[in-house]
């Protein structure tokens, strides 16, 4: 038995079976937007979706911090007792 596999068990690790990755790698090239695949019917490697699955996920990071400092800047250019604040707050709440 391999060093890895009695570790696993020695902590209680319970392993997921290829089926599980397979469907698992599916799911999350259902979900990744149209574009970045040209057909979902290619047969992609689970490598290849996982990798465009982290790139989207860092793009999407990055337009967060877009928006963020967009909405960061709108507050500050705002009069804090305006009704744009007032309406900029309440979509926090």
């Amino acid at each position: 038995m391999s060093g890895r596999r009695s570790r696993s068990r020695q902590t209680g690790v319970s392993r997921i079976s290829d089926d599980q990755i397979a469907d698992l790698v599916s799911k999350l090239q259902q979900i990744i937007p149209h574009n970045i695949h040209a057909t979902r019917s290619d047969k992609v490697s689970a490598s290849r979706v996982l990798q465009e699955t982290c790139n989207y996920i860092r793009s999407l990071h990055r337009e967060v911090d877009d928006l963020s400092e967009r909405l960061s800047e709108l507050l500050q250019s705002t009069d804090a007792n305006s009704a744009e604040a007032a309406i900029i707050r309440s979509l926090f709440m």
